[in-house]
């Protein structure tokens, strides 16, 4: 090998560079050159310290061998390709054999590369370079906003697989209380709010809604119907005047299924919103009433609610939305937001809610 390059791709801090490697020789050699050409290197001796590390450190990129004792190379990336967390980190195999069905199978698995010993500093770095770089620039393309949206897209679009992505992505306006789609409807688009706010809801055999999540401006919804291809099985009406991007289920399928960049990213963004999904249906479930309001208080004040001049979160919702998003009747919601207006955790004037007492509304007992 030739003296290391100093490239250190940056992309605010130290680039954070993991070494999965059982040959102690190699494996240090490894992380000399990444340091001394500015990374961060961090080692581990097999798969599965290497698994370990990824998850607690958080690494930048990958570096790992294939052929490992107890735990291969394969063995690693199916591990961390099946976490939330690690999924979307850039991985490099290093082999010593060049076999098509060794790059077949890693590629299959989700791998970035494939270096093939022995190489020399300048590919390894050259290699570690690029995919911090393609990582990077997709990872900032999307904002959740309209112009991060189109910059994402474009992102792909640079990609030859993804020629056949629509240039025209159509924006429909709603009305408020306008349905963009009901239960029971075949699943064709995935939608991207530029503006306004959606409820999503479900209907029991009574007529009674239940407001499952409420989305803002930067938020996708629908994409769980288009990955299972089946039809909706709740209704999303607009709550205000909206703007919805459509976005076709095919150029939706092309990015989720074959860019490893776009998957990582969309399955980060929607873990957190699926999490409080599961947390709000667990409080309905085993909450008390009052509980259940100031949740739901919560819920909108965070999707809908601005500021007012002293700082205080306010939004507008109606009682019935309210009832149906914290799970009650609307009678009782009614009792419940006299009686925390009387307790001075919010003001109410007519369709506008203040919240006074944040904290007494979250410590709220169960």
């Amino acid at each position: 090998m030739g003296p290391p390059l100093k490239l250190g791709f940056q992309t605010g801090n130290m680039s954070k560079i993991l070494v999965i490697e059982d040959n102690a020789e190699v494996r240090e050699n490894l992380c000399e050159i990444l340091e001394l050409s500015g990374y961060d290197a961090v080692p581990a001796a097999n798969g599965k310290e290497g698994v370990q590390r990824a998850i607690s450190d958080s690494p930048d990129l990958i570096l790992c061998d294939v052929m490992m004792p107890e735990l291969d190379g394969f063995g690693v990336l199916k591990i961390l390709g099946n976490n939330a967390n690690t999924h979307g980190i850039p991985f490099i195999f290093l082999t010593a054999k060049a076999e098509k069905s060794d790059f077949r199978k890693g590629m299959g698995l989700g791998a970035d590369d494939y270096i093939t010993k022995p190489f020399d500093d300048t590919e390894l770095l050259e290699a570690v370079e690029m995919r911090l770089h393609k990582s990077e620039k997709v990872r900032t393309a999307f904002d959740r906003s309209e112009e991060g949206l189109q910059r994402f897209f474009s992102e792909a679009r640079a990609h030859e697989e993804f020629d056949k992505l629509s240039s025209d992505r159509e924006v429909r306006m709603y009305g408020q209380k306008e349905y963009i789609y009901q239960e029971g409807q075949l699943a064709r688009w995935l939608f991207f709010i530029v503006s306004g706010k959606v409820k999503r809801y479900k209907s029991n055999d009574f007529g009674k809604e239940l407001i499952t999540s409420i989305h803002k401006p930067g938020e996708f919804f629908g994409h769980f119907t288009l990955i299972r291809d089946g039809r909706y099985q709740d209704n999303a009406v607009a709550l205000d005047n909206s703007e919805i991007r459509l976005i076709p289920k095919e150029d939706f399928s092309l990015l989720l299924f074959n860019n490893r960049d776009f998957s990582a990213q969309f399955i980060k963004m929607i873990a957190k919103d699926e999490s409080h999904t599961q947390q709000q249906l667990i409080d309905l479930a085993y909450s008390s009433v009052r509980k259940k309001v100031a949740n739901a208080i919560l819920n909108f004040a965070e999707r809908a609610g601005v500021k007012d001049k002293n700082a205080r979160l306010e939004f507008e919702v109606s009682r019935d939305d309210l009832a149906a998003m914290a799970g009650t009747a609307k009678e009782t919601l009614i009792r419940t937001l006299s009686d925390f207006k009387a307790e001075g955790m919010i003001e109410v004037n007519g369709s506008l809610i203040r919240i006074l007492d944040e904290d007494g509304l979250e410590g709220m007992p169960q």
